[in-house]
């Protein structure tokens, strides 16, 4: 059976692609964000391929949301994988795709997006994560690589990752990528844990940073830029009078963790950390 429903074919030049899901991958929303960042950039883009639902989501998990529109029709929202076509001034053009961790099935649901892919001649392509890490916010964003080829990680100077364990849909979307020749590296965003209940724009800018490297791309973050930029701002701004804090933030400047150990799977333990930390001193 054939997953892939198709609206178009698009004539697309040497794509390369950039893919995200939201769910355990993407810790303060930095990697769908990063992606639905580039999609609003454009005006009502519509999606030339999707992932059908049905054999993928566990519907009394994630069920469907009814909409109403202004007019009163009613109609339903279905969790889906969408694919997107984006023409650069580059040598390659960009497919974006954006869905949820599907619940089933995954590594059906993968090959299908992998097959999907490879009928719109696809290059390159580059899966977005983040994790909650014992790193600092004042500090530039870690960004760690996961490649089908390790050489890759290596030609672009990222951090590689010796992490073990429980992985999610992004390692398994890689095994598929490798599955059928398709070369594709995985960037992940270390987000620091005491923030881990906000957006964080700051990591999204530097993923999509990462991305256009490893794909010769331009991307327009201007946009990402200035609200990375406010994001810091607001974030110093609160942490100004407790001197504690600014203490436990210095400490994790000074100890620069070796992130590429550290376990996606543990960041409640790392949020309880700094609940802790705090309780500890009255606040």
């Amino acid at each position: 059976m054939d997953h892939v429903h198709r609206v178009s074919r698009p004539q697309l030049r040497r794509p390369h692609a950039i893919l995200a899901w939201e769910g355990w991958n993407d810790a303060c929303d930095a990697a769908s964000g990063a992606v639905a960042y580039l999609l609003g950039q454009r005006d009502d883009p519509e999606p030339f391929a999707w992932i059908e639902p049905e054999e993928f989501y566990d519907f009394q998990v994630r069920r469907p949301q009814v909409e109403v529109d202004e007019g009163g029709t009613r109609s339903l929202s279905w969790p889906l994988t969408s694919a997107f076509s984006i023409e650069t001034d580059t040598a390659h053009d960009l497919v974006l795709a954006l869905g949820e961790e599907p619940s089933l099935r995954w590594k059906t649901y993968t090959r299908s997006v992998a097959r999907l892919l490879a009928e719109s001649d696809v290059e390159m392509v580059v899966t977005l994560g983040a994790f909650i890490g014992q790193v600092a916010h004042t500090v530039p964003v870690p960004i760690i690589g996961v490649a089908t080829d390790p050489t890759l990680v290596e030609r672009y100077g990222l951090q590689t990752s010796r992490y073990q364990g429980p992985t999610g849909v992004v390692g398994v979307m890689l095994e598929a990528c490798r599955e059928i020749g398709m070369p594709a590296i995985s960037l992940w965003a270390a987000t620091p844990h005491y923030l881990a209940a906000n957006p964080n724009p700051k990591a999204m800018l530097a993923l999509l940073t990462a991305a256009q490297e490893v794909l010769d791309v331009d991307l327009d973050t201007t946009e990402l830029e200035v609200a990375s930029a406010e994001f810091q701002t607001k974030v110093d701004e609160a942490m100004a009078d407790n001197e504690d804090f600014i203490g436990y933030v210095r400490r994790l400047e000074e100890e620069s963790p070796d992130i590429s150990s550290i376990d996606p799977s543990n960041g409640g333990e790392l949020i309880t950390e700094i609940e802790d930390f705090l309780k500890d001193r009255g606040q």
